[in-house]
């Protein structure tokens, strides 16, 4: 696969508080990756740099073999091939959603047809009403839809689906796995560690401003080789021992009680666990 996203060194400093120090990044085509972090850690400010909103100190930063910082009508050609959806979005209200996106429609060369796109995002029973009386999960997927008009190669999605009810949220997430089947690759920035690990191929996890490691949600932080936890009822107490070989000390457990174990459960470390241990778990 090629490489989408190119970043090397990556420097941004805000007076003398250093928002991203020496961050490196690459992203394949056709991937779903998530950036995870704690706020302030340099998320924002490293994707308005990818996205061209925000200019770097240093570095190398390749978008589509382009650089985001760069100008003129080679700028706008690049624009026509990513696509944005911001965190919270209150514009249009008062036109319907067809008429939305069909405006949008014009700042791209080559921009998909208004009523397609509707009807990939799930709104088709919703394209003659006003964007003001959606309710956040239809009004999140005219954001996408906004923000898919162009045909992009890549999109940038910013905290997609906050505010959402957990039904809300897995109807999204099928929606983001469709717009990767059909080609696109997915920048994705969630504080939701379950989101990350439904929906990304790979995560990165970034504090102080660099990356810290970059692996699969399974492999994330040593997780699948992490020690598991065995718990049971014995003698009328909840009892637990960590172990590097469960089905070992499990197999052991049953020989005592000789019959079922009560209330047994094997667990490892969830991807939370695990980046909370990364990042430190007072940043939240």
């Amino acid at each position: 696969m090629s490489t989408v996203i190119r970043v090397v060194d990556l420097r941004k400093s805000y007076g003398t508080h250093t928002a991203v120090a020496g961050l490196n990044l690459e992203i394949q085509q056709g991937e779903i990756f998530a950036l995870l972090g704690p706020n302030g850690a340099g998320k924002t400010t490293t994707v308005e740099i990818l996205e061209g909103f925000r200019k770097r100190d240093s570095g190398t930063v390749e978008v589509l073999g382009f650089d985001p910082a760069g100008q003129g009508a080679e700028a706008q050609s690049w624009r026509d091939r990513i696509g944005i959806v911001l965190q919270s979005t209150s514009d249009a209200g008062d036109l319907t959603v067809l008429e939305s996106v069909s405006h949008f429609a014009h700042y791209y060369t080559n921009a998909k047809r208004a009523i397609d796109v509707i009807e990939l995002v799930g709104l088709s029973d919703k394209a003659t009403a006003l964007g003001r009386t959606l309710s956040g999960g239809q009004r999140r997927r005219l954001d996408v839809a906004l923000g898919i008009i162009g045909s992009p190669e890549l999109i940038f999605l910013d905290e997609p689906t906050t505010g959402f009810d957990p039904e809300a949220r897995r109807a999204f997430w099928a929606l983001i796995r469709n717009l990767r089947d059909e080609g696109a690759t997915v920048l994705l920035t969630t504080h939701y560690l379950d989101e990350a690990e439904a929906l990304a191929d790979r995560v990165a996890v970034i504090n102080q401003g660099k990356i810290i490691e970059v692996s699969t949600p399974e492999l994330l932080g040593g997780r699948a080789t992490s020690l598991a936890t065995v718990s049971w009822r014995e003698g009328g107490q909840s009892r637990q021992e960590k172990s590097a070989h469960p089905t070992e000390f499990v197999r052991e457990l049953a020989k005592r009680f000789g019959d079922e174990i009560p209330e047994l459960r094997v667990t490892r470390a969830s991807l939370e666990d695990i980046y909370l241990e990364m990042i430190g778990s007072g940043h939240e």
